[in-house]
Protein backbone atom coordinates (compact mmCIF):
# COMPACT_ATOMS: atom_id res chain seq x y z
CA UNK A 1 0.00 0.00 0.00
CA UNK A 2 2.82 2.43 0.80
CA UNK A 3 5.56 3.69 -1.45
CA UNK A 4 6.37 6.89 0.45
CA UNK A 5 7.07 8.12 3.97
CA UNK A 6 6.39 11.56 5.35
CA UNK A 7 9.20 12.49 7.73
CA UNK A 8 8.19 14.72 10.63
CA UNK A 9 10.63 16.67 12.75
CA UNK A 10 10.02 18.63 15.94
CA UNK A 11 12.83 20.88 17.15
CA UNK A 12 13.98 21.85 13.67
CA UNK A 13 10.60 23.50 13.14
CA UNK A 14 11.43 26.34 15.57
CA UNK A 15 14.72 27.31 13.92
CA UNK A 16 13.32 30.34 12.09
CA UNK A 17 15.24 31.64 9.09
CA UNK A 18 18.00 29.05 9.56
CA UNK A 19 15.59 26.12 9.43
CA UNK A 20 16.52 25.24 5.85
CA UNK A 21 20.10 24.51 6.96
CA UNK A 22 18.91 21.89 9.46
CA UNK A 23 16.43 20.48 6.96
CA UNK A 24 19.18 20.04 4.39
CA UNK A 25 21.41 18.24 6.88
CA UNK A 26 18.52 15.98 7.90
CA UNK A 27 17.76 15.23 4.25
CA UNK A 28 21.41 14.26 3.66
CA UNK A 29 21.43 12.03 6.76
CA UNK A 30 18.29 10.28 5.56
CA UNK A 31 19.88 9.69 2.16
CA UNK A 32 23.00 8.23 3.81
CA UNK A 33 20.90 5.92 6.02
CA UNK A 34 18.94 4.62 3.02
CA UNK A 35 22.08 3.91 0.99
CA UNK A 36 22.30 0.60 2.83
CA UNK A 37 18.64 -0.37 2.33
CA UNK A 38 17.42 -2.52 -0.53
CA UNK A 39 15.68 -0.34 -3.12
CA UNK A 40 16.11 3.09 -4.68
CA UNK A 41 14.71 6.12 -2.88
CA UNK A 42 14.20 9.79 -3.63
CA UNK A 43 14.34 12.17 -0.66
CA UNK A 44 12.39 15.36 -1.33
CA UNK A 45 12.32 18.51 0.80
CA UNK A 46 9.50 20.96 0.27
CA UNK A 47 7.92 23.66 2.45
CA UNK A 48 8.27 22.20 5.92
CA UNK A 49 8.09 18.57 4.89
CA UNK A 50 10.54 15.85 3.92
CA UNK A 51 9.23 12.94 1.85
CA UNK A 52 10.99 9.66 1.18
CA UNK A 53 9.60 8.08 -1.99
CA UNK A 54 10.54 4.60 -3.19
CA UNK A 55 11.43 4.44 -6.87
CA UNK A 56 11.63 0.63 -6.95
CA UNK A 57 10.54 -2.35 -4.88
CA UNK A 58 11.84 -2.02 -1.31
CA UNK A 59 11.87 -3.73 2.06
CA UNK A 60 9.36 -1.90 4.26
CA UNK A 61 10.66 -3.12 7.65
CA UNK A 62 14.29 -2.50 6.73
CA UNK A 63 13.43 1.01 5.57
CA UNK A 64 11.60 1.84 8.81
CA UNK A 65 14.50 0.44 10.85
CA UNK A 66 17.01 2.62 8.99
CA UNK A 67 14.91 5.77 9.40
CA UNK A 68 14.42 5.10 13.12
CA UNK A 69 18.17 5.41 13.61
CA UNK A 70 18.42 8.92 12.14
CA UNK A 71 18.62 11.70 14.71
CA UNK A 72 16.30 14.59 13.91
CA UNK A 73 13.33 12.45 12.87
CA UNK A 74 10.43 12.75 15.29
CA UNK A 75 7.99 10.52 13.40
CA UNK A 76 7.81 8.41 10.25
CA UNK A 77 4.43 8.32 8.54
CA UNK A 78 3.85 5.60 5.91
CA UNK A 79 1.97 7.51 3.22
CA UNK A 80 -0.23 6.85 0.20
CA UNK A 81 0.71 9.09 -2.73
CA UNK A 82 -2.13 10.31 -4.97
CA UNK A 83 -0.78 11.84 -8.16
CA UNK A 84 -4.21 12.54 -9.69
CA UNK A 85 -5.58 15.23 -7.34
CA UNK A 86 -9.17 15.27 -8.59
CA UNK A 87 -11.47 15.18 -5.58
CA UNK A 88 -13.19 11.96 -6.63
CA UNK A 89 -9.82 10.22 -6.92
CA UNK A 90 -8.66 11.53 -3.55
CA UNK A 91 -11.85 10.32 -1.84
CA UNK A 92 -11.50 6.85 -3.39
CA UNK A 93 -7.90 6.60 -2.21
CA UNK A 94 -8.82 7.80 1.29
CA UNK A 95 -11.53 5.16 1.63
CA UNK A 96 -9.24 2.46 0.22
CA UNK A 97 -6.63 3.54 2.74
CA UNK A 98 -9.07 3.21 5.66
CA UNK A 99 -10.12 -0.24 4.48
CA UNK A 100 -6.57 -1.58 4.07
CA UNK A 101 -4.95 0.13 7.06
CA UNK A 102 -7.61 -0.78 9.62
CA UNK A 103 -8.94 -4.10 8.32
CA UNK A 104 -12.50 -3.73 9.67
CA UNK A 105 -11.56 -2.21 13.04
CA UNK A 106 -14.13 0.03 14.73
CA UNK A 107 -12.90 3.38 15.99
CA UNK A 108 -13.67 7.07 16.29
CA UNK A 109 -11.84 9.36 13.90
CA UNK A 110 -11.15 12.88 12.81
CA UNK A 111 -9.93 14.09 9.41
CA UNK A 112 -7.21 16.73 9.36
CA UNK A 113 -6.30 18.46 6.11
CA UNK A 114 -3.46 20.67 4.95
CA UNK A 115 -3.71 22.44 1.60
CA UNK A 116 -0.30 23.73 0.52
CA UNK A 117 -1.54 24.02 -3.08
CA UNK A 118 -3.64 27.17 -2.71
CA UNK A 119 -4.99 26.77 -6.25
CA UNK A 120 -6.87 23.63 -5.22
CA UNK A 121 -10.64 24.33 -5.42
CA UNK A 122 -11.43 23.04 -1.90
CA UNK A 123 -10.24 24.70 1.30
CA UNK A 124 -8.78 22.68 4.17
CA UNK A 125 -12.06 22.73 6.22
CA UNK A 126 -14.00 21.65 3.13
CA UNK A 127 -11.58 18.77 2.52
CA UNK A 128 -12.05 17.63 6.14
CA UNK A 129 -15.83 17.79 5.95
CA UNK A 130 -16.20 16.08 2.58
CA UNK A 131 -13.66 13.36 3.36
CA UNK A 132 -15.27 12.65 6.73
CA UNK A 133 -18.69 12.39 5.09
CA UNK A 134 -17.35 9.97 2.46
CA UNK A 135 -15.70 7.76 5.11
CA UNK A 136 -18.93 7.58 7.14
CA UNK A 137 -20.91 6.64 4.04
CA UNK A 138 -18.47 3.87 3.16
CA UNK A 139 -17.90 2.70 6.76
CA UNK A 140 -21.09 3.33 8.79
CA UNK A 141 -19.63 1.47 11.79
CA UNK A 142 -17.19 4.32 12.35
CA UNK A 143 -17.91 7.51 14.33
CA UNK A 144 -16.57 11.04 14.08
CA UNK A 145 -15.09 12.53 17.26
CA UNK A 146 -13.36 15.86 16.66
CA UNK A 147 -12.28 16.34 20.29
CA UNK A 148 -10.71 13.03 21.31
CA UNK A 149 -10.57 10.76 18.26
CA UNK A 150 -8.93 7.37 18.46
CA UNK A 151 -7.48 7.88 14.99
CA UNK A 152 -6.55 10.93 12.97
CA UNK A 153 -6.60 10.62 9.19
CA UNK A 154 -4.41 13.21 7.50
CA UNK A 155 -4.85 14.50 3.96
CA UNK A 156 -2.24 16.85 2.50
CA UNK A 157 -2.77 18.45 -0.90
CA UNK A 158 0.51 19.74 -2.25
CA UNK A 159 1.71 20.99 -5.60
CA UNK A 160 2.86 17.68 -7.06
CA UNK A 161 0.45 15.24 -5.39
CA UNK A 162 -1.87 14.55 -2.49
CA UNK A 163 -0.89 12.39 0.47
CA UNK A 164 -2.92 10.31 2.90
CA UNK A 165 -1.63 8.86 6.17
CA UNK A 166 -2.63 8.15 9.77
CA UNK A 167 0.07 5.97 11.30
CA UNK A 168 3.02 7.60 13.03
CA UNK A 169 6.08 5.53 13.90
CA UNK A 170 8.23 7.32 16.46
CA UNK A 171 11.81 8.22 15.62
CA UNK A 172 14.70 9.24 17.86
CA UNK A 173 14.06 12.98 17.81
CA UNK A 174 16.96 15.30 18.56
CA UNK A 175 18.95 17.15 15.92
CA UNK A 176 20.57 15.75 12.76
CA UNK A 177 24.22 14.82 13.19
CA UNK A 178 26.46 17.52 11.77
CA UNK A 179 24.19 20.43 12.68
CA UNK A 180 25.94 21.26 15.98
CA UNK A 181 29.66 21.01 15.36
CA UNK A 182 32.11 18.24 16.14
CA UNK A 183 33.73 16.78 19.28
CA UNK A 184 36.20 14.07 20.33
CA UNK A 185 34.86 11.18 22.43
CA UNK A 186 37.15 9.42 24.92
CA UNK A 187 35.95 5.91 24.17
CA UNK A 188 36.78 3.07 26.54
CA UNK A 189 35.46 -0.47 26.59
CA UNK A 190 33.00 0.33 29.40
CA UNK A 191 29.27 0.95 29.46
CA UNK A 192 29.29 4.72 29.84
CA UNK A 193 31.36 6.25 27.04
CA UNK A 194 29.46 4.68 24.10
CA UNK A 195 26.22 5.97 25.63
CA UNK A 196 27.79 9.43 26.03
CA UNK A 197 28.73 9.40 22.34
CA UNK A 198 25.18 8.42 21.40
CA UNK A 199 23.65 11.11 23.62
CA UNK A 200 25.84 13.97 22.37
CA UNK A 201 25.20 12.93 18.77
CA UNK A 202 21.48 13.16 19.43
CA UNK A 203 22.06 16.89 19.86
CA UNK A 204 23.52 17.06 16.36
CA UNK A 205 27.21 16.75 17.26
CA UNK A 206 29.45 14.83 14.86
CA UNK A 207 31.97 12.69 16.75
CA UNK A 208 35.42 11.23 16.38
CA UNK A 209 36.84 9.01 19.13
CA UNK A 210 40.11 8.18 20.86
CA UNK A 211 40.93 4.92 22.64
CA UNK A 212 43.94 4.46 24.94
CA UNK A 213 45.44 1.01 24.48
CA UNK A 214 48.08 -0.43 26.85
CA UNK A 215 49.62 -3.62 25.48
CA UNK A 216 50.53 -6.10 26.91
CA UNK A 217 48.44 -5.12 29.94
CA UNK A 218 45.39 -4.86 27.72
CA UNK A 219 44.83 -7.52 25.11
CA UNK A 220 44.00 -7.25 21.43
CA UNK A 221 40.55 -8.51 22.41
CA UNK A 222 40.08 -5.31 24.43
CA UNK A 223 41.00 -3.28 21.36
CA UNK A 224 38.59 -5.31 19.22
CA UNK A 225 35.87 -4.66 21.79
CA UNK A 226 36.31 -0.90 21.46
CA UNK A 227 36.23 -1.10 17.66
CA UNK A 228 33.02 -3.13 17.94
CA UNK A 229 31.50 -0.48 20.22
CA UNK A 230 32.47 2.26 17.76
CA UNK A 231 30.76 0.28 14.99
CA UNK A 232 27.58 0.00 17.03
CA UNK A 233 27.33 3.71 17.80
CA UNK A 234 28.27 4.63 14.22
CA UNK A 235 24.87 3.20 13.25
CA UNK A 236 23.47 6.37 14.81
CA UNK A 237 26.33 8.85 14.50
CA UNK A 238 27.62 8.09 11.03
CA UNK A 239 31.28 7.49 10.20
CA UNK A 240 33.69 7.80 13.15
CA UNK A 241 37.44 8.34 12.95
CA UNK A 242 38.79 6.21 15.80
CA UNK A 243 42.28 7.13 17.03
CA UNK A 244 44.08 4.36 18.93
CA UNK A 245 46.87 5.61 21.21
CA UNK A 246 49.53 3.30 22.67
CA UNK A 247 49.52 4.49 26.28
CA UNK A 248 51.69 1.80 27.90
CA UNK A 249 54.95 3.75 28.32
CA UNK A 250 53.16 6.78 29.72
CA UNK A 251 51.21 4.69 32.20
CA UNK A 252 54.29 2.84 33.40
CA UNK A 253 56.24 6.07 33.77
CA UNK A 254 53.45 7.63 35.85
CA UNK A 255 53.27 4.42 37.90
CA UNK A 256 56.99 4.65 38.66
CA UNK A 257 57.21 8.39 39.39
CA UNK A 258 53.93 9.43 41.04
CA UNK A 259 52.06 8.56 44.26
CA UNK A 260 49.90 5.53 43.67
CA UNK A 261 46.77 7.04 45.18
CA UNK A 262 46.96 9.73 42.46
CA UNK A 263 47.59 7.37 39.52
CA UNK A 264 44.09 7.47 38.09
CA UNK A 265 43.85 11.27 38.20
CA UNK A 266 47.28 11.87 36.69
CA UNK A 267 46.75 9.27 33.97
CA UNK A 268 43.37 10.79 33.25
CA UNK A 269 44.90 14.25 32.94
CA UNK A 270 47.38 12.97 30.35
CA UNK A 271 44.59 11.25 28.44
CA UNK A 272 42.76 14.56 28.34
CA UNK A 273 45.85 16.37 27.09
CA UNK A 274 46.38 13.85 24.30
CA UNK A 275 42.70 13.75 23.40
CA UNK A 276 42.62 17.54 23.20
CA UNK A 277 45.65 17.55 20.87
CA UNK A 278 43.86 15.10 18.56
CA UNK A 279 40.61 17.05 18.86
CA UNK A 280 42.23 20.30 17.75
CA UNK A 281 43.94 18.53 14.85
CA UNK A 282 40.55 17.15 13.77
CA UNK A 283 38.82 20.57 14.06
CA UNK A 284 36.71 19.51 17.04
CA UNK A 285 35.13 22.06 19.36
CA UNK A 286 35.21 19.96 22.52
CA UNK A 287 35.84 16.67 24.30
CA UNK A 288 33.20 14.15 25.39
CA UNK A 289 33.45 11.75 28.33
CA UNK A 290 31.08 9.27 29.92
CA UNK A 291 31.61 10.56 33.45
CA UNK A 292 28.79 10.76 36.00
CA UNK A 293 29.20 12.57 39.31
CA UNK A 294 30.28 10.28 42.13
CA UNK A 295 30.21 7.03 40.14
CA UNK A 296 33.89 6.25 40.88
CA UNK A 297 36.79 7.99 42.62
CA UNK A 298 37.90 9.79 39.44
CA UNK A 299 34.41 11.23 39.00
CA UNK A 300 33.94 13.21 42.19
CA UNK A 301 33.50 16.96 41.76
CA UNK A 302 37.09 17.52 42.91
CA UNK A 303 38.44 14.89 40.50
CA UNK A 304 36.51 16.32 37.58
CA UNK A 305 37.87 19.75 38.43
CA UNK A 306 41.41 18.34 38.38
CA UNK A 307 40.99 16.71 34.96
CA UNK A 308 39.27 19.77 33.49
CA UNK A 309 42.19 21.94 34.59
CA UNK A 310 44.47 20.62 31.84
CA UNK A 311 42.00 21.35 29.01
CA UNK A 312 41.42 24.50 27.02
CA UNK A 313 38.56 22.98 25.03
CA UNK A 314 35.22 22.49 26.80
CA UNK A 315 34.53 19.00 28.17
CA UNK A 316 30.98 17.75 27.57
CA UNK A 317 29.58 15.10 29.92
CA UNK A 318 26.10 14.16 28.73
CA UNK A 319 25.71 11.54 31.49
CA UNK A 320 26.82 13.78 34.34
CA UNK A 321 23.57 13.44 36.38
CA UNK A 322 22.52 9.94 35.26
CA UNK A 323 22.17 7.00 37.62
CA UNK A 324 24.01 3.87 36.51
CA UNK A 325 20.74 2.12 35.72
CA UNK A 326 19.73 5.02 33.47
CA UNK A 327 22.94 4.52 31.51
CA UNK A 328 22.51 0.74 31.35
CA UNK A 329 18.96 1.16 30.03
CA UNK A 330 20.18 3.30 27.14
CA UNK A 331 23.11 0.96 26.47
CA UNK A 332 20.70 -1.95 26.16
CA UNK A 333 18.44 0.04 23.86
CA UNK A 334 21.26 0.98 21.47
CA UNK A 335 22.79 -2.52 21.61
CA UNK A 336 26.14 -1.63 23.20
CA UNK A 337 25.58 -3.18 26.64
CA UNK A 338 26.43 -6.81 25.83
CA UNK A 339 29.64 -5.73 24.10
CA UNK A 340 30.60 -3.38 26.94
CA UNK A 341 30.36 -6.09 29.61
CA UNK A 342 32.70 -8.48 27.81
CA UNK A 343 35.51 -9.23 30.31
CA UNK A 344 38.40 -7.53 28.53
CA UNK A 345 40.04 -4.83 30.64
CA UNK A 346 40.79 -1.34 29.43
CA UNK A 347 43.95 0.51 30.37
CA UNK A 348 42.39 2.28 33.36
CA UNK A 349 41.38 -0.83 35.30
CA UNK A 350 44.90 -2.28 35.29
CA UNK A 351 46.44 0.57 37.24
CA UNK A 352 43.68 1.44 39.72
CA UNK A 353 45.04 2.06 43.22
CA UNK A 354 43.59 0.22 46.21
CA UNK A 355 42.77 3.54 47.88
CA UNK A 356 42.58 6.25 45.18
CA UNK A 357 42.35 9.87 46.19
CA UNK A 358 38.77 11.14 45.92
CA UNK A 359 39.38 14.83 46.66
CA UNK A 360 42.58 15.66 44.79
CA UNK A 361 44.18 19.06 45.26
CA UNK A 362 45.11 20.49 41.85
CA UNK A 363 48.26 22.16 43.14
CA UNK A 364 49.52 18.94 44.71
CA UNK A 365 48.69 16.95 41.58
CA UNK A 366 50.54 19.47 39.41
CA UNK A 367 53.57 19.33 41.74
CA UNK A 368 53.70 15.53 41.53
CA UNK A 369 53.42 15.71 37.75
CA UNK A 370 56.70 17.60 37.94
CA UNK A 371 58.29 14.20 38.67
CA UNK A 372 57.60 13.32 35.04
CA UNK A 373 59.22 16.32 33.37
CA UNK A 374 62.37 14.52 32.17
CA UNK A 375 60.63 12.18 29.73
CA UNK A 376 56.90 12.77 29.61
CA UNK A 377 56.84 15.26 26.72
CA UNK A 378 58.85 12.92 24.52
CA UNK A 379 56.57 10.01 25.47
CA UNK A 380 53.46 12.01 24.59
CA UNK A 381 55.01 13.02 21.28
CA UNK A 382 55.84 9.39 20.50
CA UNK A 383 52.29 8.30 21.35
CA UNK A 384 50.89 10.93 19.00
CA UNK A 385 53.37 10.09 16.24
CA UNK A 386 52.42 6.40 16.35
CA UNK A 387 48.65 6.79 16.59
CA UNK A 388 46.59 4.30 14.61
CA UNK A 389 43.51 5.72 12.90
CA UNK A 390 40.53 3.63 11.79
CA UNK A 391 37.56 4.85 9.77
CA UNK A 392 34.67 3.11 11.51
CA UNK A 393 31.32 2.42 9.85
CA UNK A 394 28.67 -0.19 10.66
CA UNK A 395 29.83 -2.24 7.65
CA UNK A 396 33.57 -2.11 8.24
CA UNK A 397 35.41 -5.40 8.72
CA UNK A 398 38.02 -5.38 11.45
CA UNK A 399 39.31 -8.46 13.17
CA UNK A 400 42.31 -9.20 15.34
Amino acid sequence: MYRAFLIKYAEIGIKGKNRYIFENILRDRIKAALDHVEGDFCVIKESGRIFVEAQTEFDYEETIDALQKVFGIWAICPTVVIEDKTWENIVNHVCDYVRQAYQGETFTFKVKAKRSDKSYPLTSPEICAKAGEAILERFPELTVNVREPQERIYIEVRGSAAYVYSKMIHGLGGMPVGSSGKAMLLLSGGIDSPVAGYMISKRGVEIDAVYFHAPPYTSDRAKQKVVDLAKKISVYTGKIHLYIINFTDIQMYIYEKCPHDELTIIMRRYMMRIAEHLAKSASCQGLITGESIGQVASQTMQSLLATNAVCTLPVYRPLIAFDKQDIVDIAERIDTYETSIQPFEDCCTIFVAKHPVTKPNINIIARHEGNLKEEIEEMVKKALDTVEMLEVTPEMEYGI
